[in-house]
């Protein structure tokens, strides 16, 4: 079977990661506040990763398609499925040893390393500037999680109306996650899906039938992780409360929506457990567990080296057999 052939197969398996991966840990934040069904959350999520692209542009899966490496050709259809081989590979061992960390971090280190292994052309002041702008959004995820926390106080002064408030809160919160979500890091779906499908040329157009095969194959993701990634949260860097988790994702989208216009893949799960953090420090330093904070910031930093030196490896060797 060639490249070619395979790439769609892999295409589908990192929609479903995405959703394994991205989807259930930003629907089991707010699983807490019963003004949102997760079954309504999910459905808003995976139209919004359907729906967004068509709508508000494909920067982003255009930068990743095309912007950091060109994956044109027999040895760019071998690059892609080395750089999703090596993320996958990544994020999966560390998910094995409990330390959730970011896909699109992976994915970014895997398309570097495997443009180096193949000798195709990188743009390394496109990746610079890429990962300049990823490693500021989650500070600015963190700062905006302190600040909304503090906002949320003179929001709900009575228990009652505190209840409704809070509800209503998660649910603008959430839909603007969505839409961060849908315009920015969900993005990486439809890339891999334009490259594989041979449409990433130019500006990458939002092709129907390839966002409703995302969009279901994202829902399944979803649906097999949501009860993991529910046990992890509730072991993760804080004990959440529900206006913890509007913060977050206030700020988290608020980081993630800002960079949409300059084409830079940014992770939504880094920023809203930065936000989380920056969330639970308005309470008090005592407010979070350092020792996993640690542990998952460390496998951030892990995760982009190990995936471009993973997926050179398997390049050179693809090089050498072929």
């Amino acid at each position: 079977m060639t490249v070619a052939a395979i790439l769609p197969f892999v295409a589908a398996a990192f929609a479903v990661v995405s959703g394994i991966n991205d989807g259930s840990t930003l629907i089991a934040m707010g699983l807490k506040i019963t003004s949102l069904k997760p079954l309504m959350a999910i459905g808003l999520l995976s139209g919004a990763v359907v729906t967004g692209p068509v709508l508000f542009g494909t920067q982003v899966a255009t930068t990743l398609a095309g912007r950091l490496v060109s994956f044109e050709g027999d040895a760019g259809d071998a690059a892609l499925l080395a750089a999703v081989i090596a993320a996958l590979s990544i994020v999966a061992m560390l998910s094995r040893r409990g330390l959730p960390t970011s896909l699109t971090l992976a994915l970014m280190g895997g398309i570097a390393g495997a443009g180096v292994g193949y000798r195709l052309p990188v743009s390394w002041e496109t990746i610079a500037l890429v990962l300049a702008i990823g490693a500021a959004a989650p500070i600015v995820g963190g700062v905006g999680g302190f600040v909304f926390s503090r906002s949320l106080i003179w929001y709900m002064p009575g228990r009652g109306a505190a209840t409704t408030r809070i509800g209503w809160a998660h649910r603008l919160a959430f839909g603007f996650q969505c839409l961060a979500y849908s315009v920015n890091d969900g993005q990486k779906m439809l890339a891999i899906f334009a490259v594989a499908a041979g449409t990433d040329s130019g500006s990458l157009p939002a092709r129907p039938g390839q966002l409703l095969a995302i969009g279901v194959l994202f829902t399944l993701g979803v649906l097999v992780g949501l009860r993991r990634s529910a046990a992890t949260l509730s072991t993760g860097v804080m004990l959440m409360r529900p206006t913890n988790t509007v913060a977050a994702e206030f700020s988290s989208a608020a980081a993630v929506f800002g960079t949409t216009a300059l084409g830079a893949p940014v992770s939504m799960t880094q920023s809203a457990a930065a936000a989380l953090v920056g969330s639970g420090l308005s309470e008090g330093y005592g407010k979070i567990r350092w020792q996993a904070a640690s542990r998952i910031a460390l496998a951030w930093v892990f995760t982009l080296p190990a995936a471009a030196v993973l997926a050179a490896i398997i390049a050179r060797f693809g090089s050498a057999v072929s």
